[in-house]
């Protein structure tokens, strides 16, 4: 018998300050059986970075011909196509072909490694990468409860998230600017 997913509900009160974007969400996530708590956080905050009309998480691990989140027009077209952790470069490639915009958000400790062995095959495509700090992510994932009421600030290449039981600041750099 497969597992089920595990449903988290977020309230952020989002504020963007290099967008003068002000939202308050209500997110439903559902955390794959096989999905680390520090990667769903990601894709929690990746969200937040990319909120538009239209965006949202797809099946992601659950169905390897998605992304973990996509942003379509309203003609169906493919926005966006974001990846979170360390994808393969054909991968990349083919979403650069359907997709106006292609983004990966790496986190872990290994995406380091990842970056040199296949940085410049990404470089060529039409793909922007971001890396994130893996000792900040793993902070972030301490605050995670089933239900959790998040206030999350962006400022320039750092997020600082609050939450009742904490807060942590999450920087990120650009490694590849297509």
């Amino acid at each position: 018998m497969a597992l089920k997913p595990t449903i988290f509900k977020f309230g952020v009160a989002l504020s963007d300050l290099d967008e003068n974007r002000y939202l308050d969400l209500n997110l439903t996530v559902a955390q794959h059986p096989s999905e680390t708590v520090e990667r769903m956080m990601v894709r929690l905050l990746v969200y937040c970075l990319n909120v538009e009309e239209g965006l949202e998480f797809t099946r992601g691990l659950s169905d390897t011909t998605e992304p973990d989140l996509w942003q379509r027009s309203l003609d169906d077209r493919m926005l966006k196509w974001i990846e979170v952790g360390e994808p393969a470069t054909e991968r990349l490639i083919k979403a650069s072909r359907i997709a106006k915009q292609v983004q990966v958000y790496t986190f872990n400790s290994k995406s380091d490694v990842w970056w040199r062995q296949h940085g410049s095959e990404i470089e060529g495509a039409s793909v922007k990468v971001f890396q994130f700090d893996w000792d900040e992510i793993c902070q972030l994932a301490k605050l995670v409860q089933r239900t959790l009421q998040l206030s999350v600030t962006i400022s320039g290449l750092s997020a600082f998230i609050a939450a009742e039981s904490g807060s942590v600041e999450v920087s990120w750099r650009e490694l590849t600017g297509a």
